[in-house]
């Protein structure tokens, strides 16, 4: 196999799941290729139940793996850049994405589906990416389908995707539940010394630890920043905040970054929002980017869920 072979399969029980992922993995470590799952515990239990424990499948936290859609880029990469480099010639990987069926937000997770068809272009892997029907949400699995060039319509079937479209879903804006307070700073084209003082006013009453304190207090200087570098007035910055969490938004009038893939990889480019924007994605709790009606906004979570 040459480049990245990007498949997604819908199943809705068990025996499904089992079904497609089993196989799969079969194949792979009777041809010998390094064969990795990064699932949730009741699906790895499936998977090494149906197995056995004395095979040769890496098995990944899937909670660690997927904690952040950078962090699993950047840990996929390595991992696949030291079995390339080590010889393999393929490598097959199963992933539970993370999506709110499961109590987590869905739009970076969809950005990361669109992304890995490019950033995982350089490797030799099959990945699969089994969706649940019961639990994943209708426009998640419309976003599925548009993201995966391959799709296993039964077990055993490997297909182009006709529903596969090139770019990134438009996920609509979903506002934090916090937002529906008013918010507890709210500036008009400010200064990013301004943003800080403002911000750091406001944590300095929270519980939030050190390095989550100064994670809220970097975003909200860098996305300002950005707004004001390569967007278009005004730039509106609110924050908002209980005991444990804070939530920030930015909204400008501009377009985005042109780069669908801004945030997601690392990036030297100081020109750019790209290397603030990498920063955010692995340290902020959630991370959204995306047109409303009000303008271009980015909104961050620091501390507790979402």
């Amino acid at each position: 196999m040459t480049g990245f072979f990007h498949e997604t399969a819908f199943y809705g029980s068990d025996d499904d799941f089992l079904a497609h992922v089993v196989p799969f993995l079969e194949n792979g470590l009777r041809a010998g290729e390094p064969s990795v799952v990064a699932c949730g515990e009741w699906n790895t239990s499936l998977v090494r139940g149906a197995l056995g424990r004395d095979t040769a499948v890496l098995y990944l936290s899937g909670a660690d793996q997927y904690s952040r859609p950078s962090e699993a880029i950047s840990q996929y990469r390595a991992l696949f850049r030291e079995h390339t480099e080590a010889g393999s010639r393929q490598m097959r990987v199963v992933g539970d994405v993370p999506h709110p069926g499961v109590g987590v937000r869905w739009d970076w997770w969809a950005r990361y589906e669109a992304a890995v068809n490019q950033v995982y272009a350089e490797f030799p892997v099959w990945g699969l990416c089994p969706y649940d029907t019961r639990t994943t949400p209708p426009e998640v699995l419309a976003d599925v389908t548009r993201t995966h060039p391959n799709v296993a319509t039964a077990p055993g079937t490997h297909e182009v995707n006709p529903g596969y479209r090139e770019g990134v879903p438009g996920s609509a804006q979903v506002p934090d539940l916090l937002e529906r307070r008013s918010p507890l700073v709210e500036l008009v084209d400010p200064t990013a010394c301004a943003v800080r003082e403002a911000v750091g006013s406001v944590i300095d009453r929270l519980s939030l630890g050190a390095d989550e304190a100064h994670d809220v207090v970097y975003a909200s200087s860098e996305i300002v920043t950005n707004g004001l570098t390569h967007g278009a007035a005004p730039v509106r910055f609110r924050l908002w905040a209980d005991e444990k969490r804070v939530v920030v938004s930015v909204t400008d009038q501009g377009s985005g970054p042109s780069d669908p893939l801004a945030g997601l990889v690392p990036t030297t480019e100081t020109l750019s929002a790209g290397l603030g924007l990498w920063i955010l994605h692995r340290t902020c709790d959630y991370v959204s980017m995306g047109r409303d009606t009000d303008g271009f906004t980015v909104r961050v979570s620091v501390g507790g869920q979402t």
